[in-house]
């Protein structure tokens, strides 16, 4: 059921000024209403398995909005995860705490949570499960470091790695990270991680952090004891729970990479209309991040170029202003 890599397909070269057009296959009629639908056990992994191959596809089209698409679901999940842990913070809040703030100032708390998905979204997946990576990420959680438990934490995501099976490996996921008394939060980080090793793409794609239903857990304490992985046998309801929660994921990623396409043609059409300098630095911007704040060094461009060229650019209808204010403005697709 889940497509196994196959060869990259590079993103076509448009001529300048000819409006583009993004082709998606879209999802069957019949997938969409078995992921709402009830669902054995059995049916669940055939959803799952067919959400995640039409998502395999589109992560292997390459697009060229590919960074803000990834990006705009770490945000989402973010605002999930700080929803989860008791935070107030919504999206537009989580924006602000990173982009209004200089490198290397604190971010707060909910800026560190969304700092952790935009990492999954964009380090290359084959390093995202190293010891330096998950020393940094679990950090972003608000974790204490302890190089111990990072070791065997890796120990741990490494046999599970190698086991065969997508459900287990997902399942599992989130049984070490509990197991190793961590909230489930880190534990679905760790699964779309892993599903991305799995499946050989370049970037993982965040997609169970922003499912609400998967709710929160408790923090177990640390045990040897138990499986590396929790089963589909031993655990069935839980196996299906994260199934459906995996496909409603892939088919929510589906769907935003289908809405930003068209966005990402229509800048892409506007483009050659663009007379300021570095013009082009700035749409390659606004198509690899979530969004992009008025006042940013790019290419030497002054504050009121800038604003004059993302003024122009919402003109166009081309990317929205999207924090709302008359200043400390961000713009993205």
């Amino acid at each position: 059921m889940i497509l196994r890599p196959k060869p990259s397909l590079r993103h076509n070269a448009h001529p300048a000024g000819i409006e583009l057009v993004t082709t998606v296959a879209p999802v069957p009629s019949w997938l969409r209403r078995a992921v709402d639908g009830p669902q054995s056990l059995d049916e669940a992994a055939v959803v799952a398995g067919a959400t995640i191959g039409a998502l395999d596809a589109v992560v292997r089209r390459q697009g060229r909005w590919a960074g803000a698409w990834r990006q705009r679901l770490a945000l989402t999940a973010a605002a999930v995860t700080a929803k989860q842990a008791g935070r107030v913070e919504d999206e537009a809040a989580l924006r602000d705490a990173v982009l209004l703030t200089r490198p290397g100032d604190n971010v707060g708390p909910a800026g560190l949570l969304l700092l952790a998905w935009r990492r999954v979204a964009a380090r290359p997946a084959e390093e995202l499960l190293g010891e330096k990576s998950l020393v940094a990420v679990l950090a972003e959680f608000g974790y204490a470091r302890d190089d111990e438990a990072v070791r065997d934490l890796t120990d741990d995501l490494r046999q599970l790695a190698a086991r065969d099976g997508t459900v287990g490996m997902t399942t599992g996921a989130i049984a070490i990270a509990e197991r190793h008394g961590f909230a489930r939060a880190l534990g679905v980080w760790l699964a779309d991680a892993l599903l991305a090793q799995r499946l050989g793409w370049a970037h993982a794609v965040p997609l169970l952090g922003a499912d609400a239903a998967l709710g929160t857990s408790a923090r177990p304490r640390r045990s040897a004891a138990g499986s590396v992985a929790t089963s589909i046998e031993t655990d069935p309801e839980h196996a299906k729970g994260l199934l459906a929660a995996q496909a409603r994921a892939a088919l929510r990623a589906i769907d935003l990479h289908a809405e930003l396409g068209r966005r990402a043609d229509r800048l892409l059409a506007d483009a050659p209309k663009l007379r300021a300098k570095a013009a082009d630095i700035v749409v390659e911007k606004l198509l690899s991040d979530d969004a992009i704040v008025a006042s940013a060094n790019i290419a030497g461009m002054s504050d009121r170029g800038l604003r004059r060229l993302f003024d122009r650019l919402v003109e166009l209808g081309a990317v929205r202003e999207l924090s709302g204010r008359p200043t400390f403005r961000i713009y993205g697709l």
